[in-house]
Formats: structure tokens, sequence, C-alpha cells
């Protein structure tokens, strides 16, 4: 959850609670969200209905270092996957989310300097002493993800990286043929393409043609398109609208059958398949 600038903790109440009334429970969240405030503001608004935690789930994410006036010494922006880091931000996400455990836990980006044996047993050890049910990662290709899996004795439960019909790279690098074959569903971020792609040209009659058909908006046959493979991705969506809240739950009214998905892929690409 992003909420913007100068959001109040009611506010961000408001908005939890309409994603709830739609079904969804997993609220998605990382450390540098907002400047470093987001998760803050997200636990001052369970503050004003601690009930609400026992029905969700919460993820976060750590290791990118931000420039960022909290951290005046800091040079440049870096990752950090040393188990240093990662067992602070964790305990500083607990503190800030208000919660007792930290559903999964995923590293933001890949570090070149991560030793995978550290980091694996760091996020092992966090497996068992409670404070995160479960690990992933994010942005990691397939090399990244099997090297700091190979050093872990429980699994990696995901990758979360960018999946939209306007970024199709983890079609063809390996990264999503990896979620299906280890059964790992993947967390798809920006599936609209940050609303770029509702203002993207080619698809924009495409994708209302679809949605009339179907009953629904735009941006549900977007999100559709994702859903319909079969390393079952997982969307990320990241809107503030309460009425786009409210419909979120439409994407799964839309019939998506193989031609529709490859004409969709075609109208995307400018091209069609080989």
């Amino acid at each position: 959850m992003n909420d913007g600038p100068g959001a109040t903790s009611a506010q961000a109440l408001e908005r939890i609670q309409a994603v709830l009334d739609t079904g969804i429970s997993t609220f998605d969240h990382a450390d540098i969200y907002g400047g470093y405030s987001c998760e803050s503001l997200f636990g001052d608004a369970l503050k004003l209905v601690p009930a609400l935690k026992h029905r969700m789930q919460t993820i976060t994410k750590c290791d990118i270092m931000l420039m960022n006036p909290q951290f005046p010494k800091r040079r440049v922006k870096h990752y950090d996957t040393s188990p240093a880091h990662i067992r602070s931000s964790v305990d500083t996400s607990l503190k800030r989310l208000g919660v007792e455990v930290v559903d999964v836990l995923l590293l933001h980006r890949p570090d070149p300097l991560m030793d995978a044996s550290e980091t694996g047993a760091c996020l092992d050890d966090l497996v068992k002493v409670g404070k995160i049910r479960a690990a992933g990662v994010s942005n990691f290709m397939p090399s990244d993800f099997n090297l700091l899996q190979s050093r872990m004795k429980t699994p990696l439960v995901t990758n979360q990286i960018e999946i939209s019909l306007l970024s199709r790279q983890a079609f063809a690098d390996g990264t999503l043929n990896q979620a299906q074959e280890l059964k790992r569903p993947p967390m798809a971020w920006s599936p609209l393409a940050g609303g770029a792609l509702l203002d993207h040209k080619p698809l924009q009659p495409l994708l209302r043609k679809i949605a009339n058909a179907n009953g629904v908006e735009p941006d549900a046959v977007a999100v559709a398109w994702l859903l319909a493979h079969p390393s079952k991705i997982l969307p990320v969506m990241g809107t503030n609208n309460l009425a786009r809240i409210a419909k979120l739950a439409d994407a799964f009214k839309v019939k998506m059958d193989r031609e529709t998905w490859f004409e969709l892929l075609t109208t995307a690409q400018g091209h069609e398949v080989a």
C-alpha cells in the first residue's frame, strides 16, 4: 500500500477496509515506500481498528538503501542483504506495521554483494523464530533465485517481478518458466504499467471491445490477461482510487480464451508471433 504524501491514518483505514470488502486480504509493503513512511501510516490506521489485523496478510520488502534525510551519512543509493540489515529491517517493519509477524518478507532487489550462505541462513532463522512466516524475492532473475534457494532450508515462496502487457520480458527470460516449474506463483508489480497501458493507443480499442463484451472496465481485461497464465500470476494492484478498488475482482469475470490472449499480445508488441 503506497499512499500519497499527506494521507491521514483515517484515509488509509478507509482504503484498507475497501480492499478487505472486495475479498482481497493481502497488503504489499516495502520499507522504502513513501520515503520510509507508508508502513507507519498503515500501522497507525490499524491502531484505529486493531481487529483488522486478523483479517489480512502482510508482505514487506527490504535491502534497497535510499538517499533520505533520515540517513544523512548515506553517500549513495545501494543494496544491503547482510544479515544485520535484514534483521534490523524486519524488526523496524514489525514495529511500524504494528503486527506480530510478517507473512512474507521479500528481498527487494538482487544484491551483487549478497553472500548467499549468510543471507539464506538469516532468512531461514527469521522463519524459525517466527518473525516472518516465509521469505521470497523481488526482481530476481532465475539464476539469482536459484543461488539463494540453494543455500536455504525453507522455500522461497515467490518472485515479485514487473509483468504487464507492456512489460513482457518475464515471458522470455525464464522467470515465469521457473515459477511454473517450482509451483511458486509469481507476483506482478505494475500490472497496468503504472497506468500507461490504459493510455496505449493501439491497445485502447481492443481493451475496450473486450471489456464491453464482458461488462467490465479495460483495466480488468489487462489483469485477466495476466491471470490466464499457467504460472498463476498474482497481480499487485497499487491504485488509491476507491471506485477502482471496488472493481478489482472484475478481472475474474473476463472470458480470456487462447486467441483473445494472443490478440492482446500481438497488439501490445505491434506484430504477430513468429
